[in-house]
């Protein structure tokens, strides 16, 4: 039998790279190309899972931001002008210190409730409730 030292050092070496690195919230940039006049974006619906907020709401908010019109088609997004990653990753970063990071501890583990018609960001590590700005 193996001591507790030995089992230990082998978990650690199987751990995931991720898994070991200090940072657990990880903000994924876009994947996607240009079909002609048209932003294809394949990853949008993973990014909204990992954030656990629904795509919808997501792409609502970058459509407003981007001012394109826009919608999912199957798994993929397309965006109806051709817009750069780098500035849609920079409009996901603004809707994740918007909708996703509790503003008064600034961990990521919130989520959306809606009462009253006004829609809440709960944290589930603090648990503040504080509104959000609606996308109606």
């Amino acid at each position: 039998m193996e001591d507790y030292e030995t089992l230990l050092k082998k978990a650690q070496a199987e751990l995931p790279e991720q898994a070991s690195g200090n940072e657990r919230f990880v903000i994924e940039k876009i994947k996607g190309h240009l079909e002609g006049n048209k932003t294809v974006l394949v990853n949008l619906k993973k990014i909204a899972k990992d954030f656990s907020r629904d795509e919808q709401h997501l792409l609502k908010y970058l459509l407003r931001e981007l001012a394109t019109p826009g919608k999912i088609i199957r798994d993929r997004v397309i965006l109806g002008t051709k817009v750069s990653a780098a500035k849609i990753n920079k409009k996901i970063k603004k809707y994740v210190s918007e909708f996703v990071y509790c503003s008064e501890c600034s961990k990521p583990d919130t989520k959306l409730v809606e009462e009253k018609g006004i829609t809440y960001l709960r944290c589930l590590a603090c648990g503040v409730k504080k509104p959000v700005k609606s996308l109606n």
